[in-house]
């Protein structure tokens, strides 16, 4: 039985990992790579024919685990996807407006290079269409969780929540005599949207991600106060606010945030735009599986009270509504994917407000190394769309209300099994970061084998 690594190794995004077991070819996970120096990866050859793989599991939606399908389809995959359904019905979407992003962004790129005469490094068509998105669809197979799927007489595998975003799973991998759990993106134990993680007691191999394997949070309350403050700041001074908005789950949950402070008469109400037809189609799926919710908007639903609507605020679904947004005088909270600015909407908001020192950007995600969030964040001046503007906003970064696990859940979901895995495989994480969390792994737990695996190698299990 081999595992062999094909994304998020010593880097954030592309999460792709092989096993091979029972004459069996399983993919855990389908991923984009995102970061700049890492998207030539997207258009190299895959490193086994897709035609070739029996089985792809899907840990949850977003584009950095779920963003190849198309691509690996379209080369030909003929096998079952198995995800929960919430999974199913939101990587659809997902899929749908990356394959449009996909062609947008060949088309300007196209452009870009003929009048600049130069090309990119990576090819001026896109990685896959919209039609491409959709030939995906059919293979789907949800599942649910805590439920055993028979694969093979020597393979069963089993959903469990993870807490990161909604439909959201960690893989276990039962063979005749190992248990493999692929964490995916592990969530927080106090989500106001979402149930905590589920409590794994057993791993003997464990594919564990260290997205913040090097900090903890700050407490949500704190992270609620200053949302609070720096909304009414801003609005003092006169500047927008604009927040570059994962559509998945992040968008939902600064929606639930912003719907108390307005209960609460905290912050003043002012016109939100959730400018994002990705978003807001992922916001008619929590509605649409409220039973997958819990916390506070549990209680809020018990009451027949949406936690994803209030007065004022405006779903701008068309190119118009979205430029429109623009020339609004006075304050106003603009939030538009994506989360890492890689792409969509919230540039051209980031274009309008990055050199108004009365604005303010306000990050609630990680930003991967490589793109345009993390050179805002730790650049004076930055490219958008093919132009260079100076960095004269305010920039915050607010980590509280983040759906990865920090460093301290993290170690508590090594704690919680029985007894340390024979092999630890830390993925998902950049590499000063990995390299650190896995020192003091080894500090705190007797685990025998800890690997930091490299893109492409591969591991006897």
């Amino acid at each position: 039985m081999k595992i062999k690594f094909l994304g998020a190794t010593k880097n954030v995004t592309g999460s792709k990992f092989l096993l091979r077991a029972d004459g069996k070819n399983i993919l855990i996970d389908c991923g984009l790579f995102q970061e700049r120096e890492l998207k030539n990866r997207n258009w190299e050859k895959f490193p086994i024919s897709p035609s070739e793989i029996d089985y792809i599991i899907l840990t949850h939606a977003h584009l950095d685990h779920s963003g190849y399908l198309p691509k690996i389809v379209k080369d030909g995959f003929k096998g079952k996807i198995l995800c929960t359904q919430p999974t199913a019905e939101i990587t659809k979407i997902a899929l749908i407006d990356s394959a449009k992003l996909q062609v947008e962004d060949a088309e300007k790129k196209k452009k870009r290079h003929q009048k600049e005469g130069k090309k990119g490094p990576y090819p001026e068509i896109p990685l896959y269409t919209p039609e491409d998105a959709n030939d995906v669809f059919e293979f789907f197979e949800p599942v649910r969780y805590n439920e055993e799927i028979e694969i093979s007489d020597k393979i069963k595998i089993i959903f469990y929540n993870s807490g990161h975003i909604l439909g959201s799973s960690v893989i276990k991998i039962i063979t005749e005599n190992k248990e493999i759990v692929f964490s995916g993106d592990l969530g927080r134990k106090r989500n106001p949207i979402l149930p905590p993680p589920d409590i794994i007691r057993n791993a003997d191999i464990l594919i564990l991600e260290s997205t913040y394997g090097d900090r903890q949070h700050e407490e949500r309350e704190i992270a609620e106060r200053k949302f609070e403050d720096l909304i009414n700041q801003t609005v003092k001074n006169g500047g927008n606010i604009v927040i570059p908005t994962f559509a998945i789950e992040r968008a939902q949950e600064i929606l639930y945030y912003l719907k108390k402070l307005l209960s609460e008469d905290r912050i003043p109400h002012l016109l939100t735009f959730l400018d994002s037809p990705m978003a807001i189609e992922v916001t008619e799926v929590f509605r649409k599986y409220m039973t997958y919710l819990d916390g506070e908007a549990e209680k809020m639903i018990e009451n027949k009270i949406s936690p994803f609507d209030f007065p004022l605020l405006h779903f701008a679904r068309s190119v118009e509504e979205s430029k429109m947004i623009n020339h609004i005088k006075g304050s106003v909270i603009i939030m538009a994917g994506s989360g890492m600015c890689t792409g969509g909407r919230i540039k051209h908001h980031l274009i309008s407000n990055i050199e108004r020192e009365e604005s303010l950007i306000l990050f609630v995600g990680y930003q991967a190394k490589g793109t345009l969030g993390r050179e805002i964040l730790e650049k004076q001046e930055v490219r958008i769309l093919g132009k260079y503007y100076k960095v004269k906003a305010r920039i915050e970064i607010i980590d509280g209300f983040s759906s990865h696990a920090d460093k301290n859940e993290l170690f508590e979901f090594i704690g919680n099994l029985k007894k340390p895995p024979q092999k630890l495989f830390l993925v998902h994480g950049e590499e000063g970061i990995i390299e650190k969390f896995a020192n003091e792994i080894k500090s705190a737990y007797k685990i025998p084998n800890i690997f930091i695996p490299d893109y492409l190698s591969e591991f006897e299990i």
